[in-house]
């Protein structure tokens, strides 16, 4: 029986494995090329705003947004108390304060708690789209206008989601994607930062010029990823525990990189942020955005499937509202742990265990002190982040593996 992953660009398919190979072997288009301008056009084009910018990566793109919004020295920025380090550390490295807000069993900010946190210090709300599932944003405009604050959205896990039939990312003073290798198109690392406001982009603009080039050691290990994780580790996995060995033996010798590096979840910068876009990851972004509506199709057919086959025994799943993308399918556990449930998915070999289990800022080895959040801040997210399934969507799950797994999670989820 083959082995189900969840994680490990699961959005590789034999036409990007291709492609990551032909650019891998001409470095001299990893750096500089028309295609950096022309991933900005089509994202812009494909949003129906003004200006788009490429970076390395989401957290740079996030970075250029609160540089650009000139924000006094420790100003707040309210974010998700259920989010990743790459959220919070751009909001530290910009000298600002990160003000942690709870979260509903919907994934996302509570706007109860919300109004709680705001304070003088507060400036701007980030607002994350977790996993797809989209923010009522007429409540959050509601919110920032009665506050004065500016909103900037998250949306790293919703590319092609929408509110109300209008895009998310183009609700607020401005947004950033992530093309990161578990996201809903990737280029194995890269990002981009969107706004209407002329003003806004002319900073970004700025910002963007004065990143630096990421080197060719760092932009081979990003086209690696792809080629040596669909070749050889994504194979090796089907044999058994090799597969493991392979990608641990891979990154410690420095061929792979890991999707957060040790630095970053001890809050430091790593150097090659905030880092233009390299000409060579804007050709895989490329390629994967005529690939968006094939792919998130598939993510609805397959969440249709679980919807269907898993009951609520046991469990709930976040209320589901039109305009939703499924870059996962969540669960919460209503009696059980993540782990024990994990665990026994783990000897069917249905490897569901994605890193945001355990702690309310993942992955759940950050530090959490380093980051500025202090256990009890967020009650309701530290108790869901023990209790999260997330079921797999991607490309690579057939229907028939959605109702295995559908029939595993029944079982598993309701056993005493």
């Amino acid at each position: 029986m083959a082995t189900i992953l969840s994680a490990l660009s699961p959005n590789v398919e034999k036409d990007d494995f291709c492609l990551s190979l032909k650019v891998f072997l001409r470095p001299w288009q990893w750096r500089r090329g028309r295609d950096i301008h022309q991933l900005e056009k089509d994202f812009a084009s494909y949003l129906g705003v003004k200006y788009a910018f490429a970076f390395n990566s989401g957290r740079s793109a996030l970075m250029a947004i609160l540089w650009s919004l000139k924000l006094k020295s420790e100003s707040g920025v309210l974010v998700s108390g259920f989010t990743c380090n790459a959220a919070v550390n751009p909001i530290r490295w910009n000298k600002l304060t990160p003000q942690f807000v709870d979260i509903t069993t919907n994934l996302n900010i509570s706007f109860e708690d919300l109004e709680k946190k705001i304070d003088h210090h507060s400036q701007v709300i980030l607002v994350q789209h977790t996993f797809g599932l989209p923010v009522d944003m007429k409540k959050t405009q509601a919110i920032a206008q009665k506050n004065n604050l500016t909103i900037v959205e998250d949306v790293a896990h919703a590319l092609g989601g929408e509110f109300e039939e209008k895009k998310l990312g183009t609700f607020g003073q401005a947004a950033f994607f992530s093309l990161g290798r578990d996201k809903v198109v990737s280029s194995s690392s890269g990002g981009l930062a969107v706004t209407n406001n002329k003003e806004l982009a002319k900073k970004l603009k700025i910002f963007q010029g004065k990143c630096t080039h990421p080197s060719y050691f760092w932009t081979a290990q990003q086209l690696l990823h792809p080629i040596l994780t669909y070749g050889l580790v994504i194979p090796a996995y089907q044999k058994g525990k090799i597969g493991r060995w392979i990608l641990i033996g891979l990154q410690k010798m420095r061929i792979l990189d890991k999707a957060v590096s040790k630095q970053e979840k001890r809050g430091e910068k790593p150097k090659y942020l905030p880092g233009q876009m390299p000409n060579a990851l804007a050709i895989l972004a490329r390629h994967q955005l005529l690939k968006l509506a094939k792919y998130n199709q598939h993510r609805q057919q397959i969440a249709q499937i679980y919807n269907q086959e898993i009951s609520e025994e046991g469990m709930m799943r976040p209320i589901s509202i039109e305009g939703r993308i499924y870059l996962k399918y969540p669960i919460i556990l209503k009696n059980k742990t993540s782990a024990s449930v994990l665990a026994k998915f783990r000897q069917e070999k249905i490897l569901l265990y994605d890193g945001w289990q355990d702690s309310p800022i993942v992955p759940p080895d950050t530090c959490l002190k380093t980051v500025g959040y202090v256990l009890g801040d967020c009650s309701e997210a530290e108790s869901i982040s023990r209790r999260l399934i997330n079921l797999p969507t991607h490309i690579h799950i057939s229907p028939k593996e959605a109702r295995r797994i559908a029939s595993w999670a029944k079982e598993f989820i309701s056993e005493e």
